[in-house]
């Protein structure tokens, strides 16, 4: 008798790309390990923006800026369904790919072909810098963000060296960040920062996080940055020592949903992505507000009967 693959399974076995053909998706091209999708996430892409790594177990969708493992993916794909609904959703569709687990070799968790090559202070690598200034949050990015420089290795031996912003989460792997990629280098994890004893503010990913702590960096709040939605269930359970709670997910459907999941176990938090509201999420607000022109512009235009 076979037995279902439990989430945490999923996430270190499962084939994205066996799952994407199971719901009828092929890639459009192949380069190395990547496979190169049309984004079925969103109507209008005409391009392969959604690159696939099966031998990670990870995908990106570049026209979005999302991306994770086959969970994440789940919940973007369904966005009507609740995690455990999701993990149902993949087990079936995943038929019979991975119930057999018999008859089937375990895949490792993770294929570590890259390696850190150094970690430096923010501020070193102009790149990393502009990044972090588009997004609005260098300045506050200081005290929490490293330089991290690592190198990839393919089949053939060839290594090629990649650099991206660090934030580092609670198993001391780093989630990575930069204008074209967002992954992790190592095992997956929430990020604590130790604050108030009783008051705490939670967040999907460091943006977000960094974003809020630009506007509220001395209000003394802990921080929880789940760095991704599959662990939402750890967030939560970290977040159970706190009696004050306020959230701040993304305004999109598996945004919603955690932010309902949250509410049904912690029925006292507090929803605050209204301060966000028209806008994704609270990195979106920032960096929209930070590019409007200024108030009182000298070279905009003066209505007419109007002086200075």
């Amino acid at each position: 008798m076979s037995t279902l693959l439990n989430a945490r399974e999923l996430k270190e076995q499962a084939s994205i790309v066996d799952l994407l053909a199971r719901l009828g998706y092929q890639p459009v091209k192949k380069s190395g390990k990547e496979h190169f999708y049309l984004s079925m996430l969103r109507d209008s892409d005409t391009q392969p923006s959604m690159s696939v790594n099966d031998q990670l177990g990870v995908w990106f969708d570049h026209g979005s800026g999302k991306g994770g493992n086959i969970i994440d993916f789940g919940l973007a794909y369904w966005p009507g369904s609740t995690f455990n609904e999701v993990v149902g959703k993949i087990q079936s569709a995943a038929e019979p790919h991975l119930l057999q687990r018999t008859l089937r070799p375990r895949r490792p968790v993770k294929v570590r072909n890259y390696a850190i090559e150094e970690i430096k202070d923010l501020g070193t690598h102009p790149a990393i810098t502009n990044y972090l200034k588009n997004r609005g949050v260098f300045d506050v990015a200081k005290t929490h963000l490293s330089e991290i420089y690592y190198v990839v290795e393919d089949d053939k031996g060839l290594r090629k060296l990649f650099f991206a912003a660090g934030w580092r989460n609670e198993t001391g792997s780093w989630e990575v960040r930069n204008k074209y990629f967002k992954g992790c280098l190592g095992n997956k994890a929430i990020t604590f920062i130790p604050g108030d004893l009783k008051r705490a503010a939670v967040f999907e990913g460091f943006l977000d996080c960094l974003s809020w702590l630009k506007e509220n960096e001395n209000t003394g709040e802990s921080l929880i940055v789940l760095n991704t939605l599959t662990l939402i269930h750890e967030g939560i359970a970290r977040a159970k020592q706190f009696s004050s709670i306020d959230i701040y997910f993304d305004h999109d459907p598996a945004g919603h949903h955690a932010t309902k999941d949250f509410l049904t176990a912690l029925p006292y938090a507090t929803d605050r992505s209204a301060i966000y509201k028209g806008y994704n999420d609270y990195n979106d607000k920032l960096v929209a507000h930070m590019n409007r022109p200024p108030l009182n512009d000298p070279f905009e235009r003066k209505p007419k009967g109007f002086s200075y």
